[in-house]
């Protein structure tokens, strides 16, 4: 499979998860307060929770529901009650565009 278009740069806002589904997978893309574009697997690992609808503070984001905060470099979990990481996929910038295979994740 090759990367797919998931959205536009510009439709990312600082720190504010978007939920994208590129093949049916759901994934959480953050453009993080240094601008570096993130994406990790969009449900926590503890509850079946949306992560796009957490808090991102730093390199992390936080889901809502119970508080655990996954990493954006390595998709682990920072906190209890989640011990599971979520998956890290790699990105790719094309002109004004964030690509995503999701079937190709990072190796951390």
């Amino acid at each position: 499979m090759t990367a797919q278009r998931v959205c536009g740069v510009d439709e990312l806002e600082l720190d504010t998860p978007l939920r994208v589904e590129p093949n049916g997978v759901p994934i959480t893309v953050i453009k993080d307060s240094e601008g570096v574009i993130h994406a990790i697997g969009d449900t926590c690992t503890h509850g079946d929770i949306s992560l796009s609808e957490g808090f991102v503070e730093g390199d992390t984001v936080e889901c809502w529901a119970h508080g655990s905060a996954f990493s954006l470099i390595t998709g682990k979990p920072q906190n209890l009650p989640a011990y599971e990481p979520v998956p890290v996929y790699v990105v790719e910038i094309d002109g004004d565009d964030v690509l995503i295979d999701p079937t190709v994740t990072k190796e951390v």
